[in-house]
């Protein structure tokens, strides 16, 4: 894909600056000044999206998710969005958004945040073999010490909580 160019890559800047200092709706402001050439560019789409999920707008975070993933699938992070904001979004919820990370980590086979986010749906679901299994695999594959500390702050592992530190 393309970069964006000025000024559309500056106002993506500017809305991802204003995210960065807590204001979604400051973003939201800037972002509305992108072309609409550049609209379904996928740095726009990530920006747009954290400024929906921000606002709490998961039903417009999880279609924006589903844009950016069908303009650029390779872009990990895209799923793992989508997944997040489509458990939230209403008619949504962890089933649905454990099938996004299926197929997820079938094309991302060694992605420790995907691992990780299964083994959090996992454990919700009461599947508490799958999700040790899960969170196994990302610590294989990823930053075990700063994947241990989100484990710690993550209330879906609550029910793992005390096996963590083991696995």
């Amino acid at each position: 894909m393309k970069p964006l160019e000025p000024p559309d890559s500056h106002y993506v800047s500017a809305a991802s600056g204003w995210l960065g200092l807590g204001s979604w709706q400051e973003a939201a402001s800037e972002l509305e000044n992108v072309s609409p050439d550049a609209a379904a560019h996928p740095d726009v789409l990530e920006v747009r999206y954290e400024i929906l999920a921000k606002a709490g707008q998961w039903e417009l975070a999880a279609d924006t998710a589903l844009t950016w993933i069908n303009k650029a699938p390779e872009e990990r992070g895209a799923w793992i969005k989508q997944a997040y904001a489509v458990r939230r979004k209403p008619g949504g919820g962890i089933v649905l958004a454990k099938g996004i990370l299926t197929a997820a980590q079938q094309r991302f086979p060694q992605e420790p945040l995907i691992a990780y986010n299964l083994a959090c749906y996992e454990c919700q679901l009461g599947n508490l073999p799958q999700a040790r299994d899960w969170l196994r695999q990302a610590f294989k594959w990823g930053n075990v010490r700063h994947l241990k500390q989100m484990c710690v702050q993550d209330s879906d592992l609550e029910p793992l909580r005390s096996e963590i530190a083991k696995l």
